[in-house]
């Protein structure tokens, strides 16, 4: 039956939420957003016609409720919902309760979802149609020692991975025996927690694995297409950084292999609408039919679709707002055409050198790149809170070649600048720099091979903190304070004879420091030199590109990517507070505490686990930075605790 869609409430925030708005107005559809109470200024609702509230910041209170956004849908008279990723997207209630309520659901029936929702099933059914899959035990009994003698029987290395959810969350990589308990209460506390399912499978670990997806498109009179191949080997956390298409190395023989599976995939759930059908392939060896196995599949559209739209010149949501209506696909197979090469990179707040992190605050300054297509849900001035994904900008760059892409991509993230929370922005112009990526061989591995090189963050470049502080005393380089009306206006350390050494303690990236000024004889209009640790700082930019944005009490130095923030500390703070704080353990984010595991007078080892906390649905490990006595704990589980709040206080052990 052809329905006629001019209304769409779209059950998502951020920029999914934004990018799918964009392609409603354009086809003539009004636009209704829903919105968490940390929402209620975000971007997505002052594009959307019509705004409702759902609930409180934790997503659990607000974009998981499917009984309120549903009332929204209802409330706005909407003709159809679009669930955009992630929350509820996947969720066959959703689905049955939007049918109920009269609305179309722009995706699949929900029985295709909850055939494709728990990996394990979706891995029988796929099996019983032909498809490859890795081996491995996808079995009911989840009792722990049925599990780790499954392991025995598949071998190590192997994956743990959670049959519900995406995203990289509820997977443990096991490399030996003796790690496989650990490793599997962790996924299944993970798991629990981000898809409320703590039901694992076990599967073989595929050496140097790529992971190669394909997009299909299925309508409700039978027709269905693949629209070619995306790579998405690059991920950290098992979740991914850059992805790009089509994938580097790829061979017709191998694309028309992948598509046929991955078309039989969604035939075999009846599928309708916009899914994803996710591939390992071994990329030690050339691409071959026989060497790649299907993984899983996405019952939705996917964040990486921008390249797939760029190579194919088509909108997957305006597909997926046909289809919805009851239309046939408008394009067979035969008229699918690859141009060129896209890629996109997930600029994310986190913290790549802390094991990326997520990272929270407001964004004091935000510019994005022009010259690349660029999908982003936030402005400056916004805060990324701890409730929810920490992306800023998808970047997409597309060109005739993939040489001319990586290019174009390595422009855009020289031009992008962010001031705020921490990005990854640094480490992903170090790693569109390395070879490995340049020259488009690596796998889900590559990453964490080349760690070191693209993680550890430089040295802080001594002008940063030169002009810094020059900034910080209100003395602008470009005019000297001496040019001002009196020397009495100006809070430079104005004093009457010789030059005067005058030692500043500052807060540099959050840690007790200082800095030495040096001011100049009484009568001169020069600002004061800056030593930090003994050395000059320049207090020129020269040919270096450094920028300056005032945050709060203090100020962001912003030079390649790399974010220095300085802070005056309050005078009144106590001397005990600029004492060496090594030993004591901080909340690194926002977030919930797991498990603990030492407790006062306890003896601890360099690198030993102190406590799990939770963070936007994943697992950190809390480890000791030195080896010494556990003095005191704050954390016990369950405990929410903000960043930077005190866990653990550990005594140093002496030398000797």
């Amino acid at each position: 039956m052809i329905r006629r869609l001019d209304s769409v409430l779209v059950a998502n925030r951020g920029e999914i939420a934004c990018r799918i708005m964009r392609t409603a107005r354009r086809l003539g559809m009004r636009t209704v957003a829903v919105y968490s109470e940390a929402d209620r200024t975000a971007l997505h609702v002052a594009l959307a016609d019509e705004a409702y509230p759902i609930g409180p910041a934790p997503a659990a209170e607000s974009y998981l409720r499917i009984d309120r956004i549903v009332e929204a849908a209802a409330r706005a008279g909407v003709d159809c919902l679009h669930p955009g990723y992630g929350f509820l997207s996947e969720h066959p209630g959703l689905a049955e309760a939007c049918a109920q309520a009269g609305i179309v659901f722009v995706g699949p029936p929900a029985a295709a979802i909850q055939a494709m929702g728990l990996k394990h099933r979706a891995k029988a059914l796929v099996a019983a149609a032909g498809v490859p899959v890795i081996p491995g035990y996808q079995g009911e009994d989840q009792g722990s020692d049925h599990l780790r003698a499954a392991a025995e029987t598949v071998g190590y290395p192997l994956l743990i991975k959670a049959v519900a959810g995406g995203g990289g969350k509820g997977i443990r990589r096991v490399d030996a025996p003796a790690a496989f308990t650990e490793a599997l209460e962790s996924a299944r506390r993970e798991a629990a927690s981000a898809f409320g399912n703590p039901q694992v499978l076990i599967e073989r670990y595929v050496p140097n694995p790529r992971h190669i997806e394909v997009q299909v498109f299925c309508d409700a009179q039978g027709g269905a297409v693949h629209l070619f191949e995306r790579d998405c080997s690059l991920q950290r956390r098992h979740q991914k950084v850059l992805e790009e298409a089509p994938a580097p190395g790829m061979n017709p023989t191998v694309r028309a292999a992948m598509g046929r599976a991955a078309i039989e995939v969604a035939r075999a759930c009846s599928y309708v609408g916009a899914g994803t059908v996710e591939f390992i392939a071994a990329g030690d060896r050339a691409l071959a039919p026989e060497n790649f196995w299907f993984m899983e599949m996405n019952t939705r559209l996917q964040v990486e679709h921008p390249i797939t739209e760029a190579i194919t010149g088509l909108d997957l949501v305006a597909w997926q707002f046909l289809v919805a209506a009851g239309q046939p696909l408008p394009m067979s197979q035969d008229d699918l055409r690859i141009d060129g090469h896209a890629i996109e990179a997930r600029l994310y707040a986190e913290d790549p050198a802390a094991g990326f992190l997520p990272s929270t605050g407001r964004l004091y300054a935000l510019r994005l790149p022009q010259d690349v297509r660029v999908d982003t849900g936030v402005r400056a001035g916004d805060v990324v809170g701890p409730c929810y994904d920490p992306m800023i900008a998808k970047l997409v760059a597309h060109g005739p070649t993939r040489a001319e892409a990586v290019t174009r991509l390595r422009r855009a993230l020289d031009a992008t600048f962010v001031a705020g929370p921490r990005t990854n922005l640094a480490f992903l112009r170090r790693l569109t720099a390395s070879e490995t990526f340049r020259a488009g061989r690596y796998d889900t591995d590559a990453i964490e091979r080349e760690r070191d090189t693209l993680v550890s963050e430089p040295d802080i470049d001594p002008a940063c903190i030169g002009l810094g502080v020059l900034a910080m005393l209100g003395l602008d380089q470009a005019q000297p304070a001496g040019g001002t009306a009196s020397p009495w206006d100006v809070a430079d350390g104005f004093q009457l004879g010789a030059p005067r050494r005058q030692s500043w303690p500052l807060r540099i990236d959050g840690r007790h420091d200082a800095v030495t000024l040096i001011w100049p004889e009484a009568g001169t209009s020069s600002p004061p030199r800056v030593l930090y640790r003994g050395k000059a700082c320049p207090t020129r930019a020269a040919d270096r590109t450094i920028e300056i944005v005032p945050a709060g009490g203090g100020i962001l130095v912003l030079h390649e990517g790399r974010q220095v923030s300085l802070e005056a500390p309050d005078p009144a703070e106590s001397a005990s507070a600029h004492a060496d704080h090594a030993g004591d353990i901080t909340a690194p984010m926002h977030g919930r505490i797991v498990d603990v595991f030492v407790a006062p007078g306890d003896r601890v080892t360099r690198g030993q686990r102190l406590g799990i906390i939770e963070a936007m649905k994943m697992e950190h490990t809390l480890t000791a930075p030195v080896a010494g006595s556990v003095v005191a704990v704050a954390a016990e589980p369950g405990l929410q605790v903000a960043e930077g709040a005190s866990l653990f206080t550990l005594t140093r052990e002496e030398a000797g």
